[in-house]
């Protein structure tokens, strides 16, 4: 079982993006998908300009400015393996290469931020379909990250998930997965993955339910005010790494 993601937000200098970008998917991401205890591999690129997630992310708690924390919002890379340990023995940062190239490559990425994490839950949507429990995510999804401010919110945010968030997803149109995962090691104690066939199905299934966020009196937006993201958090993504399969979401 894949039940743990390691997930690394970063930022990219424009001038060598593309010679980045060919050189991880060409070269680096299938090495690390042939690693021993490696159940898969996605990369995603953060769509900056939907209208509903910004607003939402205007409106979301922060942390203190005082925190220094990484702002890397510009990609996503997963890396998933049976246990978080995997991540650890040996540390996954401290492996070393002895090719020039990939250490120059390894020198590009901006604003770095990572975290590991455990699963929590897990609930399959209504277009999970054919695909398999520890299969690569989905070609489109919305990924959360993010802290509460005290015990009697924890108690609440696993409530909300557990009583409304992952029932309304276990029956939305479009929906493949949602993930719930704590983190073992990094900022944010709270990471969350929705899955969906596709943007238009995000947009046209999953926003409206969203949008609650910003009605007094639901229990969404009691829990979108407690809680405080991280840079870029709440954000959406396209997986441009493996390919989107034309079947997939079917």
């Amino acid at each position: 079982m894949d039940q743990s993601i390691r997930i690394c937000w970063y930022d990219l200098p424009e001038s060598r993006r593309d010679e980045y970008l060919s050189w991880l998917h060409e070269i680096y991401l299938p090495k690390i998908q042939s690693r021993a205890g490696v159940i898969w591999v996605a990369h995603y690129e953060i769509i900056k300009t939907d209208a509903m997630i910004q607003k939402l992310s205007d409106f979301i708690g922060r942390p203190d400015p005082s925190e220094s924390i990484p702002t890397g919002s510009q990609f996503a890379m997963m890396i998933a393996a049976g246990s978080p340990h995997y991540f650890f023995k040996p540390n996954f940062d401290d492996i070393k290469c002895s090719d020039a190239t990939e250490k120059e490559m390894m020198s590009l990425p901006q604003n770095l931020r990572a975290v590991v994490t455990a699963e929590q839950a897990r609930v399959n949507g209504p277009e999970f379909g054919s695909r398999t429990t520890c299969s690569t995510p989905a070609p489109f999804i919305q990924l959360g990250h993010f802290c509460v401010r005290s015990v009697e919110e924890e108690f609440d945010l696993v409530s909300w998930y557990a009583d409304y968030r992952f029932p309304a997803i276990a029956r939305m149109t479009g929906a493949i997965r949602a993930r719930k995962m704590l983190t073992v090691a990094g900022w944010a104690k709270h990471v969350v993955i929705y899955e969906f066939t596709s943007r238009e199905s995000h947009e046209e299934h999953f926003m409206g339910h969203e949008s609650l966020a910003f009605t007094d009196g639901e229990w969404t937006n009691r829990v979108v005010l407690y809680t405080q993201h991280a840079p870029g958090s709440p954000s959406i993504g396209q997986r441009i790494w493996p390919k989107v399969d034309a079947s997939e979401g079917n």
